[in-house]
């Protein structure tokens, strides 16, 4: 008598639909990979970091939902992110291209010492709530999270605040300027 075979889970029978079904897949994302990428070398490397973010997140694939597009969505998302990666590095790299000391140096002045009299007038003019959420976001260049921390609000009301803080400040410096006779 042989023993029984133990039950598999949704999730395990999901990873090896997907497993199963990769194999086949793997051409047009190759095919995409090299469309984004231009080069061979880069498109093999895209696609092997798509295949390997896909097994590691095997538990978010949906049985019979479009393997396909999910893959070729995570294909796009490892390409996006080594974009933004790259730009950043060439960034950093010109940056200190130019002076090979400049990240020892303290971080540049705010822009708040650069606004125009005018537009500072406009921020200073906005109600409390909304000039501290655009001085964080804008002026600081503060993330969101950040900037809830720092106010104890939730990161919801901090995106509410910033867009009608900018309304405001768009509106104040839209109106024309009435000078006094002398």
């Amino acid at each position: 008598m042989s023993e029984p075979r133990p039950v598999e889970s949704q999730s395990e029978s999901f990873a090896r639909e997907l497993r199963t079904k990769l194999p086949a897949l793997l051409p047009g994302l190759k095919a995409r990979a090299l469309a984004l990428c231009k080069r061979q070398s880069e498109a093999n490397d895209l696609v092997q970091d798509t295949v390997l973010r896909a097994l590691r997140f095997e538990a978010g694939y949906e049985r019979d939902t479009n393997l396909r597009g999910w893959l070729q969505q995570i294909l796009f998302s490892v390409f996006i992110t080594r974009c933004r990666k790259s730009t950043r590095e060439r960034r950093a790299l010109t940056a200190l291209a130019s002076d090979p000391c400049a990240w020892t140096l303290p971080d540049a002045p705010s822009l708040r010492q650069s606004l125009t009299r005018p537009v500072t007038r406009a921020l200073d003019a906005l109600p409390s709530q909304f000039s501290a959420v655009v001085r964080l976001v804008d002026l600081e260049e503060r993330s969101y999270k950040d900037a809830a921390d720092a106010l104890s609000v939730p990161v919801g009301t901090v995106m509410s605040r910033l867009f009608r803080g900018r309304r405001l400040l768009a509106e104040a410096l839209a109106e024309p300027v009435v000078q006094q006779a002398a």
